[in-house]
């Protein structure tokens, strides 16, 4: 919960400041400001993720599965760090990195498609509906670009818990799994993802979305990623295909 503030708060400041700096509010924008501010989030995911993988799993594989080890997730992280020091905290880094810069790039870009396509403007008396809709399958659009990688990097952060580790690699971890489990696995727990995703995601963009319309007025959102001065023509474009960031 602590974790998801902060990562929520780079996520959009991040992706917001990289829109202003890129100038054109276009979907291609959109997908590459995304995947920046998944790529600078992963700082934080990573060990967040981490502790609380590590937090769920502990006692598995061990004779007293009541025995606690870690007593909270910054315990938990303190004590890995003392074992394992800096590399042993960053723990799925890479394949955080890989899950997040695509994902995060999908997830901006299908939100932008879907809310230029069906019309999110702040008049709508269906905005809001609107928005929960386009928020829930941008997220789920996010998990099926990159829940592969996830099953990898979920597996290896698990690894070495009960004091066994079996993976000396990514490549490793995937030659296994594939190995033990066929290509199956790499879908292993999608669908209660996709039916948290949805929920999750939809909440998400239409609490910011609605923010930032009544932070800035109705008028000033669409305006925020324009250039200074444009043609006329540009102009008509862009008030007829919106988009609700």
């Amino acid at each position: 919960m602590m974790g998801l503030t902060f990562i929520n708060a780079i996520v959009f400041g991040v992706q917001g400041n990289t829109m202003r700096l890129l100038g054109h509010d276009t979907p291609m924008n959109q997908f590459l400001a995304g995947a920046a501010a998944g790529a600078l989030q992963s700082v934080l995911c990573c060990p967040m993720e981490l502790a609380k993988t590590r937090m769920q799993m502990q006692g598995t594989g061990e004779k007293k599965s009541s025995r606690r080890l870690y007593k909270n997730s910054l315990d938990c992280l303190v004590r890995i760090y003392k074992r394992e020091g800096l590399v042993g905290v960053n723990r799925g880094m890479v394949t955080t990195l890989i899950r997040e810069t695509p994902g995060f790039g999908v997830y901006f870009l299908a939100y932008d498609v879907l809310t230029r396509n069906i019309g999110c403007e702040p008049n709508d008396r269906y905005m809001i509906p609107k928005l929960l809709f386009a928020g829930g399958m941008a997220g789920i659009a996010s998990w099926l670009s990159t829940y592969p990688v996830d099953v990898i990097k979920s597996r290896l952060q698990a690894d070495g818990v009960g004091g066994v580790n079996q993976y000396s690699s990514i490549a490793d971890c995937v030659r296994q799994s594939v190995r033990k489990e066929g290509y199956m696995v790499f879908t292993r727990g999608l669908t209660s993802t996709l039916l948290r995703a949805f929920p999750v995601n939809a909440a998400t963009f239409a609490t910011v979305t609605l923010v930032l319309i009544y932070a800035r007025g109705d008028q000033a959102g669409p305006q925020e990623c324009e250039p200074a001065q444009t043609s006329h023509h540009a102009q008509i474009q862009s008030q007829s295909q919106p988009s609700s960031l």
